[in-house]
Parts: structure tokens; sequence; C-alpha cells
């Protein structure tokens, strides 16, 4: 998949050596107001949002182990105190999206809730996951997990509501975050859907299919990833966001909202055209897996 192709890239290039990440990765950018109270404060690709409340912030992914200073000098540029932070979400449970979790969890307090699979991986730091767990490369330090989260579970705070959809495969606690917000400029009785996804691709290592020679990556992977995408494509969305800033196209869109204001976010066809690419590529690796079975 095209807009995937650079996150895969970078993702296996890091393996070897946990250095040798990519400089989007740990680039930052400018933080950016999406909504009347959702931010972008992660780095050019790695993506992280805060979503303020009269109560508190919430946080939706740390990113590396060294993101934590990066995301901390974001939201404090914004106006906002790193110490208002009361809640650690996450998309998944890869070292990409969470191994900056303790430190977080550690500096601010905040509770940390993770979706049920994902959450014994961020318990061991990484080594329960089914397709990283036994590369030293891919771990990071352990987070303490307050609530572990189930699909359609919600997270409330000051008033706001997220709402937590278990979209699996990628990881089998992937989680793709849904809540409705203002858009500034817009009237002000008039909501729009926000869809953050968690993570729509196998990667290359996936083995979705059993045979005599390989077990699946884990036994209900290949429908887990169709439950998802049938899932995703059902939800309401306007604005269209992701784990990684590639998911949802985020640099060309940065430069048009110089002239075009938030409202270049509002992608419903970005949305459900991405959705498709990735059951394409799925399917395809499934079709090609099955055969090589028999």
């Amino acid at each position: 998949m095209h807009r995937l192709l650079p996150y895969l890239a970078a993702l296996f290039v890091c393996l070897p050596l946990r250095a040798e990440v990519s400089a989007d990765w740990t680039t930052p950018v400018e933080p950016f107001r999406i909504a009347d109270n959702l931010y972008y404060v992660g780095s050019r690709d790695l993506a992280a949002y805060l979503v303020t409340t009269p109560q508190g912030n919430i946080l939706i992914n740390a990113n590396l182990v060294t993101s934590p200073p990066q995301i901390r000098a974001s939201v404090e540029k914004l106006g906002f105190k790193w110490g208002d932070t009361k809640i650690l979400l996450n998309g998944q449970a890869h070292f990409d999206h969470l191994a900056g979790a303790a430190e977080v969890v550690r500096e601010t307090g905040a509770k940390d809730m993770v979706m049920e699979y994902d959450a014994e991986v961020a318990l061991t730091g990484g080594h329960k996951d089914f397709a990283f767990g036994k590369d030293i490369t891919t771990d990071y330090p352990p987070v303490r997990v307050d609530r572990v989260l189930h699909d359609s579970d919600t997270v409330e705070l000051g008033g706001v509501v997220l709402t937590a959809h278990r979209t699996a495969g990628h990881t089998r606690g992937c989680t793709t975050w849904t809540m409705d917000v203002h858009v500034p400029g817009e009237p002000a009785d008039k909501l729009r859907h926000v869809v953050i996804v968690g993570g729509l691709s196998a990667l290359p290592g996936y083995q979705l299919v059993a045979t005599p020679k390989r077990a699946a990556s884990y036994p209900e992977i290949a429908s887990d990833f169709e439950y998802t995408f049938v899932a995703l494509k059902a939800m309401p969305c306007d604005i269209f966001l992701g784990a990684h800033g590639v998911y949802f196209d985020m640099l060309p869109k940065l430069q048009r909202m110089k002239t075009e204001g938030p409202k270049v976010f509002i992608d419903p066809a970005g949305y459900q055209a991405a959705i498709a690419e990735a059951q394409t590529t799925f399917e395809k690796m499934l079709t090609k897996q099955m055969a090589a079975a028999y």
C-alpha cells in the first residue's frame, strides 16, 4: 500500500539496530489544533493526540522510548500543563507507539488504559507480542495497566467521551478510538465524528493461515482482520486520523492547512479509501499464503 510503505520500511529498518529509526519518527512538527479540544502533539509520522477537558487531559500514544520529551514540549507549547495529563491511551502495543508509556505515566501519574490482549504486551514490555515478542530490538520498558479495556468500552473525563473499538490484526488488541468534536469555524451545534485508526496492515512477517509447517501468528488473526475491515467501514467518519501520519496523509494536509484551516482533516473519502486499500493488500496476502499451504 503506497501510504504505508514508508511506515513498513521504517519498522523493519529499525529491527537490527534500535537507533536506526526513521527521521520522521523523531522529527517534531509544530503542534496544531484539529478541533476545539483535540490537538496533534506527535512527530512528523508517529502520531500523538491531546484531548483536553475541564478536569484534565487525555493523551493518545506515547510513541518511542525517546518520544516523551518531544510530546511534552508540544503539549506545553500549546499552553497546557504536562502534569494535567490524567489518562494515557494507545492505538497499538508495538514499540513505536507504547515504548514511551512508562515514562509518561511516571512523569504525569496518568492512568494507563490498554485494550485486552495488548494489555499483557504492555505489562511485559513487548515480550507477549505475537510477532516481535522474542525480538530484543523491539522491547520497551514495561508499563502498568490501570484499566484493561474491551471492545466498545468508553473512557470519560470532564464531559468528553471516547469509545475504544478493538480492531485487531495488526496487534491482538489494536484499538481505534472515536469521539465527537466541534471544528472551529463551523456552527456551534455541528459535531464531527473523529476516527483515530490504530493500525490497518498485516506486516510481512505475519502468518495469516496455519500450514503443516508453520502455525498462524495467532489462531484468529485472519478472522480478526476481516472483522476489523467490516467494523472500520461501518464507523461514521468525518475527521480521519491514525497512529501514523502516513495513514491519513498528514504532511500534505498540513501544507493545505495553512490556507484551508482545520477542515483539511475532514476526509471521509480518504478514510474509506485507506480501509479499502488495506483490505485489498490483506486479501492478496491471505490468498497467497493459502495457496502455498496446499
